[in-house]
């Protein structure tokens, strides 16, 4: 099972945004059996949005989208989803439910309003933290930006998933550049065709190094791939 991200926010862009959300979806994914294969960060545009939503929606299992949901001019997301499905955007008489149990009366002006309006059709994903709803179209989820609040709704979107195999990593920090142990990852990687394995330089302590790391669904070529990287390093200073 393969997802994608969209992070959209013209802030994100900019630098006046840290994403906090990759990370937390990525590892939250992996942990259910669900590979997230694509990131992509838009602007809020309408059409940019459109087009990476369908793109994105035809080539991945499950697409998650996050910001551009709140009561803002520049909160288009909504209104984006219904354009790539071709339906209308309307009140979802759920998500206007939530709102008036939750706003005092007079709280729930027109600027709030625009949080009940999503697509026809769409599912309400549940919203624990600040209550207005994200929602689902087809394989396509929609969360807030907040990283909080994005949270609070991923458990709401879980009983929506279909997760897969479990990937399990293992990882040996070696302490030499990687150039040195180039060639001997490659023919790793050649005898396991089912396991991950990356490289990534380090500096530690003033001390260069080079950190492997193997992904897999299978544990067992999992942990034979970790036993011979182990022999391999056996000449080297290592941290497991």
């Amino acid at each position: 099972m393969k997802a994608s991200l969209i992070i959209i926010g013209n802030e994100i862009l900019s630098g006046r945004t840290q994403d906090k959300n990759l990370s937390y979806l990525a590892n939250w994914l992996n942990e259910i059996g669900i590979q997230l294969a694509e990131v992509r960060v838009i602007r809020d545009e309408e059409e940019i949005v459109v087009e990476t939503v369908n793109y994105l929606r035809s080539t991945y299992d499950y697409v998650f989208t996050t910001g551009g949901i709140g009561p803002t001019h520049d909160d288009i997301t909504s209104l984006c989803i219904a354009k790539a499905f071709g339906v209308e955007l309307e009140i979802n008489s759920g998500a206007l439910g939530i709102l008036k149990e939750y706003y005092k009366d007079g709280e729930l002006t027109d600027a709030r309003m625009k949080m009940t309006k999503m697509p026809v059709g769409s599912e309400l994903i549940e919203n624990p933290v600040s209550r207005a709803p994200g929602f689902k179209m087809d394989n396509v989820f929609v969360l807030a930006g907040i990283p909080s609040i994005m949270q609070g709704m991923l458990e709401g979107a879980r009983k929506h998933l279909t997760v897969g195999e479990v990937v399990r990593s293992k990882s040996i920090d070696v302490f030499t550049p990687e150039s040195n142990v180039a060639d001997a990852l490659t023919d790793l990687q050649n005898k396991y065709s089912e396991v991950e394995i990356g490289s990534y330089p380090f500096n530690k302590d003033n001390r260069f190094g080079t950190s492997v790391v193997m992904r897999s669904s299978d544990e067992t070529k999992l942990k034979n791939c970790e036993s011979e990287l182990k022999e391999l390093m056996k000449n080297y200073d290592t941290k497991y």
